[in-house]
C-alpha cells in the first residue's frame, strides 16, 4: 500500500482503515494546532523520533480504558493512601511534558517527544485543550502525565515518575475526575503491561472509533483544569473528585 504524504494546505487525513498493519495512516503535514485537533477527532495521532518526518498513526487494536472501569488493586490502593502525594491538575504542564521527555524508555534510545512536539503540545494547552495531572511530594514534582482532550474522550500522552507509583497516582486521580465529569473513555493509544494492570484493554479500531464519536458529541471542557483538581492529598482526592467544578 502507498504511503500517504499529506498536503501542507490540507487538514483533511485518508480513512483510518487505510492504515499499515502497524497503524501507520500518513507522512508529513505540521502539527499546527487544527491539524491536531482534526486528528485527534478521528482517532488519529502523531509520534515520531527525532531527524523523521511526522508519522501518523491510528493502531488496530486500541488501547483503551474507561474511567469507571479503572482497576486499583488493594496493594496498590494501601500504598498510594500511605504516600503522602498530593494532585493538582494543570499546575505545572510544561514540567511535566519536559519531564516525559527526559525519562528513559526501555528499549527506545532518545525521545519521540522532540521540541517541535513539545511546542505544539503547549499550544494545545493554552488554547485548553491539553491538560497535566501532577504528582507532588513535599513540593517536588515526583510523577505526572499529560494529554489532550475532546468531548467527552481523553487522549493519554505520555507519563512519568520519580518515586514508586507516582505516574498511578496521577492516572487514578485524572480517571475519577474524568469518571465524575461523565468522560466515555481513555485512550491509551499503545498497550503495556502498566496499562492493562490498570484495567485498560484492547478495542478494534472500528469500535473505538465508533465510541470515540459519540464522546465527541459533548461539548470540550475547555480551558485550565486547575480549579477543578485542587491541591489535596491522594487518600481526599476520591471524595473531591465527585463535585465537577
Amino acid at each position: 500500500m502507498p504511503i500517504y504524504f499529506l498536503a501542507g494546505d490540507s487538514l483533511l487525513f485518508p480513512d483510518p482503515e487505510a492504515a499499515e498493519p502497524d497503524g501507520l495512516l500518513a507522512v508529513g503535514g505540521d502539527l499546527s494546532l487544527p491539524r491536531l485537533v482534526s486528528a485527534y477527532a478521528q482517532g488519529i495521532f502523531p509520534w515520531y523520533g527525532p531527524d523523521s518526518p511526522i508519522l501518523w498513526w491510528t493502531p488496530d487494536p486500541r488501547c483503551v480504558l474507561l474511567p469507571q472501569t479503572l482497576h486499583v488493586g488493594a496493594r496498590l490502593a494501601r500504598t498510594l493512601r500511605t504516600s503522602g502525594y498530593h494532585l493538582t491538575m494543570d499546575v505545572a504542564f510544561d514540567q511535566v511534558i519536559e519531564a516525559c521527555a527526559a525519562t528513559p524508555r526501555p528499549g527506545q534510545r532518545g525521545t519521540w517527544i522532540v521540541p517541535a512536539m513539545r511546542q505544539a503540545y503547549h499550544a494545545l494547552h493554552v488554547a485548553g485543550l491539553a491538560h497535566s495531572v501532577e504528582t507532588w511530594l513535599d513540593g517536588e514534582l515526583v510523577g505526572g502525565l499529560y494529554g489532550v482532550s475532546l468531548g467527552r474522550a481523553f487522549f493519554g500522552e505520555s507519563m512519568f515518575h520519580r518515586r514508586p507509583n507516582a505516574s498511578k497516582a496521577a492516572l487514578v486521580h485524572l480517571c475519577r475526575q474524568l469518571q465524575a465529569w461523565g468522560f466515555e473513555l481513555v485512550d491509551c493509544q499503545q498497550t503495556t503491561p502498566h496499562m492493562l494492570a490498570m484495567g485498560a484493554f484492547d478495542m478494534p479500531r472500528r469500535e473505538f472509533n465508533r465510541r470515540l464519536n459519540h464522546a465527541l458529541r459533548h461539548p470540550t471542557m475547555r480551558g485550565r483544569w486547575t480549579q477543578c483538581g485542587a491541591t489535596q492529598p491522594l487518600a481526599q482526592e476520591a471524595e473531591a473528585a465527585s463535585a465537577p467544578c
